[in-house]
């Protein structure tokens, strides 16, 4: 009975809550100023990381660049370098854990504290269960889920010490859904990188808790709950997904 009791108290607030959240869908989100800030992103070497890093050099930011890719990461610097910003590079495998410690005390020592970290880097592969190699499971795990606790271990203590940070976690939203020949990564439709990385920068700079690209993609998950599977069965046999590259195996005898 007192659990009930306890629920009921909470409603006020829950429609308190409720108003305000609605209330505020109406008004303009104040940006923040990230002028000055040290700015960490992995998987800077090229496409989304290396646009990102474009548009936090424009607003001024210290960058701290990390990527596998030395050509890469060095035309990313030299392009943010261009656009008026500091910038530190460092090549770091985020699928090794001690590399990633040991790259971040590196940060530490000659740049500062981390107060914006940007977990970008991924990796992905398609293919079927069958043709996926056990590494590259391996792989995909390592890059896209364990590097985020290991540099959140890494770089989150000093924020706390400072009361000031930011975490950032680029994921797929497809991780929600399954797509075929994307067992290992369940990647959706494919995005422009600039489509993505101004929704990004939009959801840092006002402070968003989540966003998804596109926005319609919000409304699908909560669809696929309640929808009858075989439903959604049919709607995925509609929306067709295919890819170009060909797909195959090899069985022993």
């Amino acid at each position: 009975m007192k659990f009930f009791l306890d629920i009921l108290l909470l409603l006020p607030l829950l429609i308190f809550c409720s108003l305000e959240s609605f209330v505020k869908l109406f008004l303009p989100k104040r940006r923040k100023s990230v002028t000055g800030e040290i700015v960490l992103i992995t998987g800077a070497g090229h496409g989304i990381g290396r646009l990102t890093a474009y548009e936090f050099a424009k607003l001024k930011s210290k960058l701290v660049l990390w990527d596998i890719n030395k050509h890469g990461l060095e035309e990313t610097a030299a392009k943010c370098r261009g656009l008026g910003a500091k910038v530190h590079t460092f090549m770091v495998d985020c699928s090794n854990r001690e590399d990633i410690y040991n790259s971040a005390k590196k940060v530490k020592a000659e740049v500062g504290d981390v107060s914006i970290l940007v977990n970008n880097a991924g990796v992905v592969y398609t293919s079927d269960l069958f043709a996926t190699q056990d590494p590259q499971i391996e792989k995909t795990f390592e890059v896209n889920v364990l590097a985020h606790f290991w540099t959140t271990k890494a770089f989150l203590p000093a924020m706390m010490k400072n009361n000031h940070g930011h975490i950032v976690t680029v994921a797929s939203a497809a991780g929600h859904t399954v797509v075929p020949f994307l067992l290992a990564y369940c990647l959706g439709p494919t995005l422009e990188p600039e489509e993505v990385v101004n929704k990004l920068m939009n959801g840092i700079l006002t402070e968003q808790k989540m966003i998804f690209v596109p926005s319609s993609i919000a409304f699908l998950t909560i669809l696929e709950r309640i929808l009858p599977d075989r439903f959604l069965v049919t709607l995925k046999q509609k929306i067709n997904v295919r890819f170009d590259a060909v797909i195959g195996y090899k069985m022993k005898a």
